[in-house]
């Protein structure tokens, strides 16, 4: 099964932003950690944040690109926070190819 995860945010859930972040660092290295990982993860708004240089959870990130999955991070969002010579990690593509990879997976988890 082709599954594709969604990340629009550097924090997950609502809430505290400082718990958030620290959830956000488990779950990338819970993923990172699982036998089944996703095909693609797609980051877009605030969660391209989650690709740049110092980002606190860069060795799940890493891993997951070691292991294959396509990290995708939306050029607009990138562009917005300024922060496209400060990538570590992943792509930069557009809403077009992000929908494209969406309407294509067999299973989409968004965060």
């Amino acid at each position: 099964m082709r599954t594709v995860l969604v990340i629009s945010s550097e924090t997950l859930g609502r809430g505290s932003d400082e718990l958030g972040a620290r959830l956000m660092v488990n779950f990338l290295r819970r993923i990172w950690a699982s036998p089944e990982r996703p095909a693609a993860v797609l980051f877009y708004n605030s969660g391209v944040k989650l690709l740049a240089h110092g980002a606190p959870a860069l060795d799940a990130i890493d891993g997951l690109a070691a292991a294959g999955v396509d990290l995708v991070a939306c050029g607009t969002c990138v562009t917005y926070y300024g922060i496209g010579d400060r990538l570590h990690a992943g792509r930069v593509s557009d809403m077009q190819e992000i929908v494209a990879t969406v309407m294509s997976a067999a299973k989409v988890v968004s965060v």
